[in-house]
């Protein structure tokens, strides 16, 4: 099959899909690739790594387009995009369709294949840990008085109390985010409904200044933290949220959400997605960090650990072609946004008050 590396052109996105050795691989199995030229270079590698690969050079990403059936980017596919799109193409990315209706709009006026590889990882997303680490990270920074902080410390110093969090979700993001405010001497909690997960938690963090607790607490909370993260990706169908608009006015001047689940609305009422360019604003007084590709800040290593989770998908799909795979692989299944005109992704469809065909039903593979 011929495989198609465009550049993202996403804002402060340096993330490429396949790396040098992932075209390798591809290259050796027979497979076309077909690479834009200076996709990689934020992530490491650089035009002549991709040609002694096996990849062709092109100069643009309209070329990649259309030299290649099988596209493989790490973001949504954006407007400038839209016009490159054929009916023959799969696209495997991070569609993030409910969110993005325009997006699947275009995907079925096309009549095109989308596989939405956010929902193909069996372990989670391997960036998922690194945005935990990285909005940590930003979140101390925020909290530093220059920064409209409440100007705590990270560690205790003359009988003064260092800065106290709350990580909210104990999940492969949460964790990193506990990675990154334990190696410093931040007093945190961590909160999460799973009892199994705040006990992992507690043994992994035994004698640091962590403590956890069952989510419903948060709202006690709110008066006594300097950051709150939210680590908790929120259903897109629920109305509900943990921190709604009005309990911001309880919490202390300076403080500050770090939204790395990035659910308009969701977890935290008062969140939007922002960019790297502008990542904070404020809401009755409190700064929201929400950026919602954070992983594209470390490029080299996201896409390092991306490329490897999505190479066996790829392989799958280009060998099999991608309805086949489909029905032979559950986790490339619940990725299946639309074919041929028909969406069959439920979330998708639920969100948008759209009408589908189970995916299942679509493939054929309904018990009978």
């Amino acid at each position: 099959m011929r495989i198609g590396v465009p550049r993202e052109i996403k804002p402060q996105e340096g993330r490429v899909a396949l790396l040098a050795g992932e075209v390798r691989e591809l290259a050796d199995d027979g497979h076309e690739v077909f690479v834009e030229r200076g996709a990689g270079i934020l992530s490491g590698v650089t035009d002549a790594d991709y040609a002694a690969a096996g990849a062709t050079l092109l100069d643009d990403g309209t070329a990649v387009y259309q030299s290649a059936r099988l596209i493989a980017k790490v973001k949504e596919v954006l407007p400038q995009e839209y016009g490159a799109l054929r009916p023959d193409h799969i696209v495997m990315t991070n569609i993030h369709g409910a969110l993005n209706r325009n997006e699947v709009d275009r995907f079925l006026e096309v009549g095109l294949t989308a596989i939405a590889l956010e929902d193909t990882h069996r372990y989670g997303s391997p960036n998922c840990a690194l945005a935990g680490e990285i909005g940590a990270f930003e979140g101390l920074r925020l909290v530093f008085a220059p920064n409209g902080g409440t100007g705590r410390h990270l560690f205790t110093h003359f009988g003064a109390p260092p800065i106290e969090a709350a990580v909210v979700g104990l999940g492969n993001v949460g964790r990193g985010a506990l990675r990154t405010l334990l190696a410093f001497d931040v007093d945190v909690i961590g909160l999460d409904i799973d009892r199994g997960a705040r006990g992992r938690a507690e043994l992994d963090w035994s004698g640091r200044r962590f403590r956890s607790g069952d989510i419903d607490i948060l709202s006690g909370l709110l008066d006594r933290l300097d950051l709150v993260i939210n680590c908790v990706l929120w259903p897109k169908h629920r109305n509900d949220h943990l921190v709604n608009r009005a309990d911001l006015g309880r919490m202390k001047p300076g403080a500050a959400i770090i939204d790395i689940s990035c659910d308009e609305a969701g977890a935290i009422e008062t969140s939007r997605p922002t960019s790297w360019r502008d990542p904070v604003y404020l809401e009755e007084g409190i700064r929201h960090f929400c950026v919602d590709n954070i992983p594209g800040a470390v490029p080299v290593a996201a896409s390092a650990g991306y490329a490897r989770a999505i190479l066996p998908h790829i392989r799958h799909v280009a060998g099999e072609g991608a309805l086949e795979a489909c029905r032979h692989d559950p986790w490339l299944r619940r990725g299946l946004t639309c074919a041929d005109g028909t969406l069959t992704h439920a979330e998708t469809a639920r969100i948008q008050k759209r009408d589908h065909v189970p995916v299942d039903r679509f493939l054929g593979i309904e018990a009978a």
